[in-house]
């Protein structure tokens, strides 16, 4: 299988949170070096990142995940300005520049904001930039409460026309049950079925909003975009180079 050129991914909570429930910065500073590697080559590559929650609840010393929106919209506020200096400082290191991106539905779903933010992140691209992307939770109501980012990663691959979308989490693939064997891990699915769904169960962790359902449905919009999607564990040494050369790692799903 040849390789991919521009690459969205997308980074789960559970990649970059430690199981103290705090930033995982050593994560995140290796999966800038692969990604710095990549575009030192020339690919382009977009970061959707989670974290900015966590991060801001950590910093506000709260002693528990934020239940109420006004909570949530606070840590993710103070949360999203300590992520992004993580990743500016973490590209720094490698002279590559990287932009700030917050986006709601209204950027994708509105045709003008839509072309806007598209000429916007191409031109970014274009001049070897890396444009970090996140949900605008400080003012988003309705898209905080449901596996956000996993949409939100589809819709910027979608926006842009990228060669793939990256969905890095804290399993090594999709997991199922097939008539051969007991639950295990599919290395390719063509279609996404009834078996697919119902396989995805209802998964998610103490950190993320998540799970295998937000990622089938993230899937679902990039099949119709044509855009194949990896799911991989995000914290497998070498994966961003692997996933970009076209090697067979976690689960692959071809689009339409």
């Amino acid at each position: 299988m040849s390789g991919y050129k521009t690459i969205v991914i997308k980074i789960g909570s559970s990649t970059l949170t430690t199981k103290e429930g705090k930033l995982d910065v050593e994560n995140l500073t290796r999966i800038v070096k692969e990604t710095a590697d990549l575009v030192k080559k020339g690919n382009k590559i977009i970061i959707v990142t989670s974290g900015a929650m966590v991060t801001g609840f950590e910093r506000l010393k709260l002693r528990s995940k934020p239940k109420t929106l006004p909570e949530k919209q606070a840590a993710a506020a103070v949360g999203q300005s300590i992520l992004m200096r993580q990743y500016e400082k973490a590209f720094e290191k490698f002279g590559i520049t990287v932009a700030q991106i917050l986006l709601t539905r209204d950027e994708i779903s509105v045709r003008e904001r839509y072309l806007n933010a598209r000429n916007t992140i191409s031109t970014l691209l274009a001049e070897g930039v890396v444009p970090v992307v996140n949900e605008n939770d400080t003012v988003a109501v309705e898209e905080i409460k449901v596996g956000d980012n996993d949409t939100l990663s589809a819709l910027v691959a979608s926006l842009i026309g990228a060669d793939l979308l990256a969905l890095l989490t804290d399993v090594d693939g999709f997991y199922m049950e097939t008539e051969e064997e007991a639950r295990h891990k599919i290395d390719i699915i063509k279609k996404i079925d009834k078996k697919v769904e119902a396989a995805a169960g209802h998964s998610g962790t103490e950190h993320g909003t998540g799970g295998m359902i937000t990622k089938i449905k993230a899937i679902k919009i990039c099949h119709d975009a044509g855009i194949p999607v990896v799911i991989a564990h995000g914290r497998t040494e070498g994966l961003i180079s692997k996933i970009a050369a076209g090697e067979q790692v976690g689960t692959l799903f071809l689009p339409k």
